[in-house]
Protein backbone atom coordinates (compact mmCIF):
# COMPACT_ATOMS: atom_id res chain seq x y z
CA UNK A 1 0.00 0.00 0.00
CA UNK A 2 0.98 3.37 -0.79
CA UNK A 3 2.51 5.49 2.32
CA UNK A 4 -0.27 6.79 4.06
CA UNK A 5 0.96 10.25 4.55
CA UNK A 6 0.60 11.02 1.24
CA UNK A 7 -3.31 11.15 1.17
CA UNK A 8 -6.30 11.40 2.79
CA UNK A 9 -9.32 9.18 2.53
CA UNK A 10 -12.64 10.49 4.15
CA UNK A 11 -15.93 8.83 3.01
CA UNK A 12 -16.05 8.52 -0.46
CA UNK A 13 -13.46 11.36 -0.84
CA UNK A 14 -9.58 10.89 -1.57
CA UNK A 15 -7.28 13.72 -1.04
CA UNK A 16 -3.50 13.91 -1.94
CA UNK A 17 -2.83 17.64 -1.85
CA UNK A 18 0.25 19.67 -2.38
CA UNK A 19 2.66 16.62 -2.12
CA UNK A 20 4.83 17.57 -4.71
CA UNK A 21 3.80 14.22 -6.58
CA UNK A 22 5.27 13.48 -10.51
CA UNK A 23 2.35 11.00 -10.55
CA UNK A 24 -0.56 9.24 -9.16
CA UNK A 25 0.35 6.21 -7.08
CA UNK A 26 -1.24 3.44 -8.86
CA UNK A 27 -2.16 1.23 -5.67
CA UNK A 28 -4.84 3.80 -4.91
CA UNK A 29 -6.72 3.41 -7.98
CA UNK A 30 -6.62 -0.38 -6.96
CA UNK A 31 -7.60 -0.27 -3.14
CA UNK A 32 -9.74 2.88 -3.61
CA UNK A 33 -11.00 3.52 -6.82
CA UNK A 34 -14.41 1.87 -6.78
CA UNK A 35 -15.55 3.69 -4.02
CA UNK A 36 -13.73 7.03 -4.39
CA UNK A 37 -16.52 9.82 -5.98
CA UNK A 38 -14.59 12.66 -5.58
CA UNK A 39 -10.38 12.39 -6.30
CA UNK A 40 -8.55 15.77 -5.01
CA UNK A 41 -4.90 16.14 -6.58
CA UNK A 42 -4.42 19.98 -6.47
CA UNK A 43 -0.96 21.38 -6.22
CA UNK A 44 1.34 18.42 -7.09
CA UNK A 45 3.61 18.20 -10.11
CA UNK A 46 1.56 15.95 -12.48
CA UNK A 47 2.29 15.78 -15.85
CA UNK A 48 -0.33 12.77 -16.86
CA UNK A 49 -3.30 11.08 -15.24
CA UNK A 50 -2.04 7.54 -15.74
CA UNK A 51 -3.00 5.39 -12.46
CA UNK A 52 -6.67 7.67 -12.66
CA UNK A 53 -8.42 4.79 -14.75
CA UNK A 54 -9.03 2.85 -11.61
CA UNK A 55 -11.14 5.51 -10.06
CA UNK A 56 -13.79 4.44 -12.14
CA UNK A 57 -17.05 5.94 -10.08
CA UNK A 58 -15.70 9.68 -10.26
CA UNK A 59 -18.24 12.19 -9.84
CA UNK A 60 -15.20 15.21 -9.15
CA UNK A 61 -11.55 15.11 -10.32
CA UNK A 62 -9.76 18.10 -8.84
CA UNK A 63 -6.18 18.90 -10.84
CA UNK A 64 -5.45 22.38 -9.86
CA UNK A 65 -2.00 23.73 -10.05
CA UNK A 66 -0.22 20.69 -11.72
CA UNK A 67 1.77 20.43 -14.78
CA UNK A 68 -0.46 18.93 -17.15
CA UNK A 69 -0.14 19.97 -20.85
CA UNK A 70 -1.88 19.12 -24.07
CA UNK A 71 -0.65 15.88 -24.27
CA UNK A 72 -2.88 14.64 -21.43
CA UNK A 73 -4.88 11.60 -21.90
CA UNK A 74 -8.24 11.15 -19.53
CA UNK A 75 -9.52 7.21 -19.32
CA UNK A 76 -13.39 6.61 -19.73
CA UNK A 77 -14.92 8.33 -16.65
CA UNK A 78 -18.77 8.04 -17.30
CA UNK A 79 -20.05 9.25 -14.25
CA UNK A 80 -17.56 12.25 -13.93
CA UNK A 81 -19.97 15.91 -13.78
CA UNK A 82 -16.96 18.28 -12.32
CA UNK A 83 -13.65 18.91 -13.97
CA UNK A 84 -11.04 21.68 -12.67
CA UNK A 85 -7.75 22.04 -14.28
CA UNK A 86 -6.56 25.96 -12.92
CA UNK A 87 -3.09 26.77 -13.46
CA UNK A 88 -2.12 23.95 -15.68
CA UNK A 89 -0.07 24.16 -18.71
CA UNK A 90 -3.11 23.68 -21.53
CA UNK A 91 -2.21 25.98 -24.97
CA UNK A 92 -4.30 24.09 -27.26
CA UNK A 93 -8.20 24.30 -26.14
CA UNK A 94 -9.73 23.05 -29.14
CA UNK A 95 -7.58 19.66 -28.55
CA UNK A 96 -8.44 19.69 -24.97
CA UNK A 97 -12.70 19.98 -25.51
CA UNK A 98 -12.58 17.36 -27.89
CA UNK A 99 -10.64 14.93 -25.59
CA UNK A 100 -13.65 15.79 -22.82
CA UNK A 101 -16.24 15.51 -25.31
CA UNK A 102 -15.19 11.81 -26.13
CA UNK A 103 -14.44 10.62 -22.39
CA UNK A 104 -16.13 12.72 -19.74
CA UNK A 105 -19.78 12.30 -21.67
CA UNK A 106 -21.47 13.41 -18.05
CA UNK A 107 -19.09 16.41 -17.55
CA UNK A 108 -21.36 19.94 -16.81
CA UNK A 109 -19.07 21.75 -14.26
CA UNK A 110 -15.31 22.80 -16.19
CA UNK A 111 -12.85 25.25 -15.17
CA UNK A 112 -9.51 26.27 -17.11
CA UNK A 113 -8.84 29.45 -15.30
CA UNK A 114 -4.85 30.09 -15.81
CA UNK A 115 -4.02 28.11 -18.79
CA UNK A 116 -2.71 29.37 -21.76
CA UNK A 117 -5.94 28.69 -23.48
CA UNK A 118 -8.23 30.29 -21.29
CA UNK A 119 -7.85 33.94 -22.43
CA UNK A 120 -8.92 35.63 -19.01
CA UNK A 121 -8.12 39.10 -18.40
CA UNK A 122 -7.46 38.55 -14.80
CA UNK A 123 -4.66 35.94 -15.76
CA UNK A 124 -2.99 37.43 -18.85
CA UNK A 125 -3.17 41.49 -19.24
CA UNK A 126 -3.27 41.33 -23.19
CA UNK A 127 -6.44 39.85 -23.07
CA UNK A 128 -9.94 41.29 -23.10
CA UNK A 129 -13.42 40.51 -22.47
CA UNK A 130 -14.12 40.20 -25.73
CA UNK A 131 -11.69 37.31 -26.05
CA UNK A 132 -12.60 35.57 -23.32
CA UNK A 133 -16.29 35.24 -24.21
CA UNK A 134 -15.52 34.32 -27.53
CA UNK A 135 -13.63 31.40 -25.82
CA UNK A 136 -16.98 30.45 -23.69
CA UNK A 137 -18.69 30.66 -26.76
CA UNK A 138 -16.23 28.07 -28.38
CA UNK A 139 -16.35 26.17 -25.58
CA UNK A 140 -20.33 25.74 -25.30
CA UNK A 141 -20.31 24.70 -28.94
CA UNK A 142 -17.81 21.96 -28.01
CA UNK A 143 -19.49 21.14 -24.75
CA UNK A 144 -23.03 22.20 -25.12
CA UNK A 145 -24.19 20.43 -21.57
CA UNK A 146 -21.90 22.04 -19.40
CA UNK A 147 -23.87 24.23 -16.77
CA UNK A 148 -20.79 26.01 -15.49
CA UNK A 149 -17.92 27.36 -17.31
CA UNK A 150 -14.70 28.55 -15.13
CA UNK A 151 -15.99 31.13 -12.59
CA UNK A 152 -19.62 31.59 -13.78
CA UNK A 153 -22.73 29.19 -14.68
CA UNK A 154 -23.91 29.33 -18.14
CA UNK A 155 -26.92 30.95 -18.86
CA UNK A 156 -29.24 29.56 -21.32
CA UNK A 157 -29.23 32.92 -23.84
CA UNK A 158 -25.57 32.31 -23.90
CA UNK A 159 -25.78 28.90 -24.51
CA UNK A 160 -27.90 29.55 -27.92
CA UNK A 161 -25.50 31.74 -28.56
CA UNK A 162 -22.41 29.35 -28.22
CA UNK A 163 -24.33 26.97 -30.22
CA UNK A 164 -25.38 29.54 -33.22
CA UNK A 165 -21.67 30.98 -33.03
CA UNK A 166 -19.49 28.45 -31.66
CA UNK A 167 -18.88 26.67 -35.05
CA UNK A 168 -17.10 29.97 -36.34
CA UNK A 169 -14.61 30.42 -34.16
CA UNK A 170 -11.49 29.17 -34.20
CA UNK A 171 -8.70 28.49 -31.68
CA UNK A 172 -5.06 29.36 -32.66
CA UNK A 173 -2.20 27.89 -30.34
CA UNK A 174 0.48 29.44 -29.61
CA UNK A 175 2.86 28.72 -32.71
CA UNK A 176 0.64 28.15 -35.25
CA UNK A 177 0.97 29.65 -38.58
CA UNK A 178 -2.27 29.07 -39.97
CA UNK A 179 -5.46 27.91 -38.93
CA UNK A 180 -6.08 25.37 -42.33
CA UNK A 181 -4.61 25.14 -46.04
CA UNK A 182 -7.39 27.58 -47.22
CA UNK A 183 -6.05 29.93 -45.24
CA UNK A 184 -2.45 29.33 -46.56
CA UNK A 185 -3.81 29.22 -50.17
CA UNK A 186 -5.29 33.24 -49.44
CA UNK A 187 -1.65 34.10 -48.65
CA UNK A 188 -0.17 32.72 -51.90
CA UNK A 189 -2.63 34.58 -53.96
CA UNK A 190 -2.20 38.34 -51.91
CA UNK A 191 0.30 39.74 -53.60
CA UNK A 192 -1.19 39.93 -56.83
CA UNK A 193 -3.27 42.93 -57.27
CA UNK A 194 -5.14 41.94 -60.04
CA UNK A 195 -6.94 39.09 -61.89
CA UNK A 196 -4.13 36.80 -64.20
CA UNK A 197 -6.04 37.79 -66.96
CA UNK A 198 -5.33 41.78 -66.49
CA UNK A 199 -1.81 41.82 -65.39
CA UNK A 200 -0.22 41.32 -69.43
CA UNK A 201 2.16 44.14 -69.78
CA UNK A 202 -0.01 46.95 -71.73
CA UNK A 203 -2.77 46.03 -70.04
CA UNK A 204 -3.93 48.93 -67.55
CA UNK A 205 -7.75 48.40 -67.00
CA UNK A 206 -8.55 48.73 -63.10
CA UNK A 207 -10.79 46.20 -61.27
CA UNK A 208 -12.64 45.91 -58.28
CA UNK A 209 -13.42 42.88 -55.85
CA UNK A 210 -14.37 42.10 -52.44
CA UNK A 211 -11.31 41.94 -50.08
CA UNK A 212 -10.67 39.75 -47.47
CA UNK A 213 -9.49 39.83 -44.27
CA UNK A 214 -8.26 37.99 -41.19
CA UNK A 215 -9.37 39.05 -38.11
CA UNK A 216 -7.21 38.09 -34.76
CA UNK A 217 -7.36 40.28 -32.02
CA UNK A 218 -5.68 43.05 -30.90
CA UNK A 219 -2.46 41.25 -31.00
CA UNK A 220 -1.22 38.32 -33.04
CA UNK A 221 0.76 35.72 -30.97
CA UNK A 222 -1.29 33.18 -28.58
CA UNK A 223 -4.47 31.60 -28.71
CA UNK A 224 -7.25 33.86 -31.15
CA UNK A 225 -10.36 33.40 -32.29
CA UNK A 226 -11.22 33.97 -35.78
CA UNK A 227 -14.54 33.70 -37.23
CA UNK A 228 -15.27 31.44 -40.43
CA UNK A 229 -17.51 34.53 -41.45
CA UNK A 230 -14.37 36.96 -41.80
CA UNK A 231 -12.35 34.24 -43.97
Amino acid sequence: MEDEENYVVTGTQLSMVGKDALSIPPGLGITYGPNIFRLDLSLNRLSNLEGIQGFTELRELILDGNEIDDDVIFPVLNYLDTLTMNKNKITNLECLLDKISKHLPSLTYLSLLGNTACPNELSNLEKDEEDYQRYRYFVLHKLPNLKFLDSKSVSEKEREEGLRRGAFLKVIAPGEQSVDEDRKKERRNVYTPLPQQLTDAGDHHGTFTRSRYVYVGKHSEGNRFIRNSDL
